[in-house]
């Protein structure tokens, strides 16, 4: 009889895996899915970013600026750096800890050319500008790094000043309910905004 009861007992627990499987694996899934996309098709979707009928990025998730050769782009203003080189596959940050003699080094070497790129002194560089994120995914910018960069990127456009700096005050998105976060700047969206004003560079 023992035997007979642990064989039922394992039948019933073969079935409560398989049951819970089906249920937690697929239905509520898809059922969150579903209500997701008739809630929020555009954030269920991955918040996707389309220009003329091609996906040009995603608002959540940050990416770079650079030519075929792997060079900033000077019209465009610049994300923040990703350890993960923006692979949202691959999310993360360095691992390095804040006595890394490495991070130390890689923090040094992209505060100059940084401040280099955009004709400033390394002092002037703001902390953003030269540290990833915890995800290597940010898709926002400090307004100061925003800023910083607005006469590299007018000149290079052969635009004013002023009107880049209203693209940008228009990009820039407060805190969370108004008191989660900082300020930031989305990158992907001020970047959009300005080949819609000054016309796609290069």
């Amino acid at each position: 009889m023992p035997t007979l009861r642990s064989g039922r007992q394992l039948v019933a627990a073969v079935r409560a895996v398989l049951l819970a499987t089906v249920v937690l694996g697929l239905v509520y899934p898809l059922v969150m899915f579903g209500i997701a996309q008739v809630i929020r098709p555009a954030g269920a979707d991955g918040s996707l970013v389309s220009r003329n009928g091609a996906v040009v990025g995603s608002s959540l998730i940050g990416q770079a600026f650079v030519s075929s050769s792997g060079d900033a782009l000077p019209e465009y203003f610049q994300s923040r750096p990703s350890a993960s080189d923006y692979d949202g596959a691959a999310s993360g940050g360095s691992n390095l800890g804040p006595n890394s003699s490495d991070l130390v080094d890689a923090i040094t070497e992209r505060q100059s050319q940084v401040a280099a790129f955009n004709g400033v002194t390394p002092a002037d560089v703001p902390a953003d500008a030269v540290t990833a994120s915890s995800s290597g995914l940010d898709p926002g910018i400090s307004p100061a790094y925003a800023a910083l960069q607005v006469t590299r990127v007018a000149a290079a456009r052969g635009a004013a000043a002023g009107d880049v700096s209203a693209l940008v005050e228009e990009a820039t998105h407060g805190r969370d309910l108004g008191f989660i976060g900082a300020p930031y700047v989305n990158v992907l969206e001020l970047n959009l905004a300005l080949n819609e004003r000054f016309g796609t560079a290069g």
